[in-house]
């Protein structure tokens, strides 16, 4: 989100009109429902945390513990537990069953 000056790309008569509420202070417009992207969408960062999940996943299933992936990762081990277990029920929906 950036600043844009209301008399560049408002007509004179709505900056005056908004003038009469607010005077010189900031204004944020939110956008319309159908504009809104949701969380991550823009960055990708949903799609970093999903592919680095898999991996947590992964390195699970290959044998590394909760311990050694929550220092590789700068998590707490009730984090790798959650992602280990929602790696799975993803995978349980996929396969029908998930290695131990």
């Amino acid at each position: 989100m950036r600043y844009q000056k209301a008399n560049e790309i408002l007509p004179v008569e709505l900056v005056e009109l908004i003038q009469d509420y607010i005077d010189g202070e900031y204004v944020y417009i939110p956008r319309k429902q159908e504009n809104k992207k949701g969380w991550g969408e823009a960055s990708r960062a949903r799609e970093e945390l999903q592919s680095r999940n898999i991996e947590i996943f992964v390195k699970y299933s290959q044998g590394l513990g909760v311990k050694d992936l929550a220092k590789q990762y700068f998590l707490s081990e009730k984090s790798i537990q959650r992602i280990v277990l929602q790696e799975r029920k993803k995978n349980e929906g996929k396969q029908g069953s998930v290695p131990e």
